[in-house]
């Protein structure tokens, strides 16, 4: 199960997940108000988790009832965005 990055994370993205994510899978976009975890490269290692200042990060199983469209955000965001990237 992929990590997903929810609704804390809007306006602030911190970058602390980035810097520990040992596949590099959580991606910014310029004019995205949140950073994303591409459902399909992340290894669910977890290492996100617990460096998230605001805890907006969960296993997608976990992720509360109230945040569960982020994880099809995330899914849709960062493989768009990526496809735009290439």
């Amino acid at each position: 199960m992929p990590f997903v990055i929810t609704e804390p994370c809007i306006n602030v993205k911190d970058k602390s997940c980035v810097s520990v994510c040992p596949v590099d899978c959580i991606y910014e976009f310029d004019g995205e108000p949140q950073l994303y975890i591409h459902p399909d490269e992340c290894i669910e290692c977890g290492a996100c988790q617990p460096v998230c200042p605001v805890n907006a990060i969960y296993p997608d199983f976990e992720v509360p009832a109230s945040q569960e469209k982020f994880i099809a955000l995330n899914a849709e965001k960062s493989r768009a965005l990526k496809a735009e990237k290439v």
